[in-house]
């Protein structure tokens, strides 16, 4: 059996890093980083990008060496992604702050909206709804990310924790506050209004977490395999038929549900901001799956049903 030779230089200086001899023919990209951390513990794994060209794509650690377009004297370049932490770990931080911070607002703690407000209740009946389905929204997200997510990625740059923290963070206090406030309005057409907006917020949640479900059963645990999402049998997952990231399509109906329900405008702004960065999402998710699927359904949009 042949063996290779692995020369591992820095992506922007050329400098040789690391030398490896004798590797194994059917060594995998994830076994060559173990390998490379042996002589530089300060980059672990996580935070190696190894690619075959400088500006070139990553490989991914379950590429094979020998079946990599290179001699038995391997090239790869090293790019440090920088320091990493767990993707659960940031969902469980970017989901729970919002949970905690509205639940103060709600509960009109001291140095919020004077003195005389502390711990009182306020008499819309809307208020304690819009808390019960914040607080439901949240600690549904925080459960899928324990029991129902299977992340392709281990681990995202710890920068993110902060970036997400603060968009979640910020716009839950902005919203938790007029909602709460005691000077709060309750919306325009009053029951009627907030019973069709928590329809359509018990449905999108329903069909979220369906959709959820559906996308965990096409990965098999400890597998990054993709394979093309369909309907189930059950009926919130048929959006399946019209968009290739219903998930998404399902968590914006559930803001503009609560948008409606609560007639606040930082949460009509929170729903916006959402939707943009979702279908940005979506649109890369819907260019992967044409990309690797020939047969992939033509008739799926994104995210919006025949739009978008």
């Amino acid at each position: 059996m042949k063996h290779y030779e692995v020369e591992i230089l820095d992506a922007k200086t050329r400098e040789k890093l690391c030398f490896l001899d004798k590797v194994e023919p059917h060594a995998t990209i994830a076994e060559i980083k173990n390998l490379f951390t042996k002589s530089h513990p300060q980059w672990y794994p996580a935070r190696q990008s190894l690619r075959l060209d400088p500006k070139g794509k990553s490989l991914k650690d379950e590429e094979v060496l020998q079946k990599l377009p290179v001699g038995t004297t391997a090239t790869l370049y090293f790019r440090d992604l920088g320091a990493q932490i767990s993707w659960v770990t940031v969902f469980l931080t970017e989901y729970a702050g919002p949970l905690f911070i509205y639940l103060l607002f709600y509960f009109r703690v001291p140095f919020i909206y004077g003195h005389k407000y502390d711990f009182t209740s306020s008499r819309h009946t809307v208020v304690h709804l819009a808390c019960i389905c914040h607080s439901f929204h949240y600690i549904k997200r925080l459960l899928e990310t324990l029991f129902v997510h299977r992340f392709s990625h281990g681990t995202m740059p710890l920068r993110n924790i902060f970036k997400n923290c603060t968009y979640y963070w910020g716009f839950a206090a902005w919203m938790a506050y007029y909602i709460n406030h005691p000077l709060y309005t309750p919306p325009t057409y009053g029951a009627q209004q907030v019973k069709l907006a928590l329809a359509i917020f018990v449905v999108c949640q329903l069909g979220n977490f369906s959709i959820h479900m559906a996308l965990r059963d096409l990965r098999p645990a400890g597998s990054k395999t993709r394979k093309i999402p369909y309907p189930t049998k059950n009926p919130f997952t048929w959006l399946f038929l019209l968009v290739s990231c219903p998930n998404y399509t399902y968590e914006v109906g559930s803001w503009i549900g609560f948008a409606i329900m609560t007639q606040c405008l930082p949460v009509a702004l929170f729903s916006l901001v959402g939707f943009t960065q979702m279908t940005i999402w979506a649109k890369g998710k819907h260019r992967s799956y044409l990309k690797e699927f020939r047969d992939y359904p033509p008739l799926r949009m994104p995210i919006v049903p025949f739009l978008l």
